[in-house]
């Protein structure tokens, strides 16, 4: 359907109105891919997120220390945290292009590690005292 408004659009306009088309739907070809680039690292957070909370829900972390909980959770989860963090990384390089992507990598990393620390603070803040 897009294509076939545009199609007919470029028919009706002169070659001055179609070089400003083109122009405006590269903005709107720009805005999709921010967009879907930004659907698809919220999705990455989400399932990170979900693939934390089920270690922090294992029987067998709950007698764990602050440290060795800490450890287990920057073990867990590999395949969900690298798509976290690659699907952040292409929302951050489609959002800010002029910013340099090692910036955008460090951006990325500390969201990652930042999840892990939020999942460490909620195990300690809500385990039972210790006998």
């Amino acid at each position: 359907m897009r294509m076939l408004l545009v199609g007919g659009a470029l028919v009706m306009m002169t070659s001055a109105a179609m070089t400003s088309s083109a122009v405006t739907s590269s903005a709107v070809a720009d805005d999709d891919d921010t967009k879907g680039a930004q659907k698809l690292a919220q999705q990455g957070r989400d399932d990170y997120w979900h693939c934390l909370a089920r270690e922090y829900s294992r029987e067998s972390n709950q007698g764990l220390s602050e440290q060795d909980f800490g450890r287990s959770v920057a073990g867990a989860c590999p395949s969900e945290r690298q798509y976290y963090r690659v699907t952040l990384l292409d929302y951050l390089t489609t959002q800010y292009p002029d910013i340099d992507g090692g910036a955008h990598l460090a951006t990325a990393n500390r969201a990652v590690e930042a999840a892990q620390k939020d999942i460490v603070m909620a195990f300690v803040k809500h385990r039972p005292p210790q006998k």
